[in-house]
């Protein structure tokens, strides 16, 4: 009987220790994993801090065709917002896509300059912007944006966007269609409006919305990968040239970059339901609007569906006129440049219909 008794005592002793040590072991692990993630976010805000200070550290003025620009960082709903300006007039606030920056406005900043204050800003999570990780709705970039625009003291702004930045601007033109005289977009089709057959030839854009992935295969190889999209949606594939690509892939290649801008694509669903929403409470828009598109694309095979940018916002919109820009892909302000400051200037005037 003692013999059971020592050995249950034995087997308890025994037991007492394993799940001591299993503790011990858990505690320690969570530690180090806890410290690990600190570590991580650390080293992602020191980076962010870094690259913001690296931007701040730069010749703030530079020149475009002898016409003078200059960096600025705004705080707008809960970000640091990167943008550029310059010019003198009434504004005109160009937004970029994806894979891009302001940057890819640089051709048409110049003669813009001259009749307006030109406002280009880094969407949240791109360029120099912040890198936040929610919020890449419409509604939500919008609300960026209309800070940015409220704290620069202008109440009235001429609206420019290419591709994804075309969502930011809708969204912005049906929250404060008041503030926006007209609104001129490129190469979009809206969620939840998407012409026939659009889904079918835009395969990147069920990947994009696929959760980490897109970021595991392209890690090490953005410039890869984004250079697809540069050269093959071109219908001039040297409109872009090496040195364009390495400006762009520098900040989609930096800590998040990717991420943010897969997060535009994952936004989709979303702004497909805020799109129907809006139409359904709002109405379409009313303002005058004019649709942008390209003419073919040889990485998909040639046309896409016909203006799908004007297919889409007569959905949305009441007073709209479209073009298609001939012998230019997707990045029309960089590969018809002189088209683009043309019809800006005929859609818009000379710079004096809005007010600060």
């Amino acid at each position: 009987m003692n013999e059971k008794i020592n050995s249950s005592s034995s087997d308890l002793q025994t037991n007492v220790t394993a799940i001591t040590s299993l503790t011990i072991f858990i505690i320690i692990v969570t530690g180090i994993l806890f410290v690990s993630s600190l570590i991580l976010s650390q080293n992602h805000t020191a980076i962010a801090q870094q690259q913001e200070q690296a931007l701040a550290s730069k010749d703030i003025s530079f020149d475009i065709d002898n016409v003078t620009f200059s960096h600025h960082m705004a705080s707008v709903n809960g970000i640091q917002l990167h943008y550029v300006i310059g010019g003198h007039g009434n504004p005109i606030v160009l937004i970029h896509g994806w894979p891009q920056t302001w940057y890819e406005w640089r051709h048409v900043m110049p003669a813009l300059a001259k009749n307006y204050t030109v406002i280009v800003p880094d969407l949240r999570g791109l360029g120099d912007s912040s890198k936040p990780l929610t919020g890449y709705d419409g509604k939500t970039t919008a609300e960026d944006i209309h800070q940015l625009v409220s704290q620069l003291g202008f109440n009235q702004i001429f609206l420019v966007a290419h591709d994804i930045g075309v969502q930011t601007a809708y969204s912005y033109a049906v929250a404060y269609p008041n503030n926006v005289s007209k609104l001129l977009i490129m190469e979009f089709a809206f969620p939840g409006f998407l012409p026939p057959g659009f889904e079918g030839v835009t395969w990147w854009f069920a990947f994009h919305q696929v959760p980490d992935i897109p970021e595991m295969l392209t890690f090490g190889k953005e410039k890869e990968y984004l250079s697809w999209f540069y050269k093959g949606l071109a219908y001039n594939p040297f409109a872009i040239t090496q040195a364009d690509i390495e400006e762009f892939v520098s900040h989609y290649s930096a800590p998040g970059g990717m991420r943010a801008g897969f997060e535009y694509y994952r936004a989709f669903p979303v702004n497909a339901i805020e799109n129907k929403e809006s139409l359904a409470k709002e109405g379409k828009l009313q303002m005058p609007v004019l649709a942008v598109g390209g003419d073919i694309y040889p990485a998909v095979g040639g046309d896409l569906p016909g203006n799908f940018a004007l297919y889409s916002i007569q959905q949305l919109a009441t007073n709209v006129k479209g073009i298609t820009v001939p012998l230019s892909g997707h990045w029309i302000p960089e590969e018809q440049p002189k088209l683009v400051i043309d019809q800006l200037f005929k859609f818009f005037g000379n710079g004096t219909n809005s007010n600060k």
